[in-house]
């Protein structure tokens, strides 16, 4: 090739050059740019949660994630328009493919939105006693996909978020339960019965194992089928329950022999 027409073609092909280094520049700029806007939407979404209180961490990590590839998309296709690419119908064929990926994992989308939804509104605590479904345990953890549950046996359950969030759950360790009352029953003596009655009341409340608060009761009722008078006695163990019943029923017949 001659120098003339080397120096023709050169020149012919400078302004190509020149507008693709434009253009060159100008993505790396806007990739720059995006990645660093990326990172600081991902932040300040965080410090806006961080202002949320009982805002799971686990959550905050994943609206940052959300936050920061949302803007790397824009990133992506005004990267790609810099160099003529069409992002209108880039953007169908992205809405098309994330809609057959949405519909063949329409199980894991599922699990994961129960799973936002119960960080968010927290129905159960780690370390909780709860009922869903067949399953009943303490909450060992919870992630954006399943719900780990460890039953009386040690067993470990692991149950979708799905089906955890789509049904009746029962926490035993919201509300305190009342304290369990147990209940003895000594024949009424055919006299003396307020004596006898006051005796046992003496003894019920001077057991070590009987709590103070509430109050024990001991009452008069009927009951059998002779409709016997008997004296009641209600109380809450602090013990065994059992022990406590063994030690209070040895002292009555002990107190009623001796009189």
């Amino acid at each position: 090739m001659k120098p003339a027409h080397f120096s023709l073609n050169l020149k012919a092909l400078l302004p190509f050059f020149i507008s693709n280094a434009l253009h060159v520049l100008a993505a790396l700029a806007i990739l720059i740019v995006g990645f660093w806007l990326s990172g600081k939407a991902s932040d300040l979404l965080k410090r806006v949660l961080n202002r949320t209180k009982h805002f799971d961490e686990m959550l905050k990590g994943f609206f940052g994630s959300i936050a920061r590839y949302f803007v790397l998309t824009i990133t992506l296709l005004a990267v790609l328009s810099q160099f003529g690419v069409q992002t209108t119908s880039l953007v169908a064929v992205i809405g098309a493919a994330s809609l057959a990926i949405g519909l063949a994992l329409q199980g894991t989308l599922s699990n994961l939105a129960a799973g936002v939804m119960l960080l968010i509104f927290r129905p159960f605590r780690i370390g909780q006693h709860v009922q869903v479904g067949g399953n009943d345990g303490v909450v060992k953890e919870l992630s954006l996909f399943w719900t780990e549950i460890v039953t009386a046996d040690n067993v470990q359950v692991i149950v979708p978020n799905g089906s955890v969030w789509g049904q009746p759950l029962k926490n035993l360790s919201t509300y305190v339960a009342p304290p369990a009352t147990a209940e003895l029953r000594f024949p009424a003596p055919s006299a003396n019965i307020v004596a006898a009655r006051d005796k046992i009341e003496a003894i019920v409340k001077g057991n070590a194992g009987v709590s103070k608060d509430p109050v024990p009761a001991v009452l008069l009722d009927r009951a059998g089928a002779d409709n016997a008078l008997q004296i009641v006695v209600t109380f809450v163990p602090r013990g065994e329950t059992a022990e406590v019943k063994s030690n209070i029923i040895k002292s009555v017949y002990e107190e009623m022999e001796a009189v």
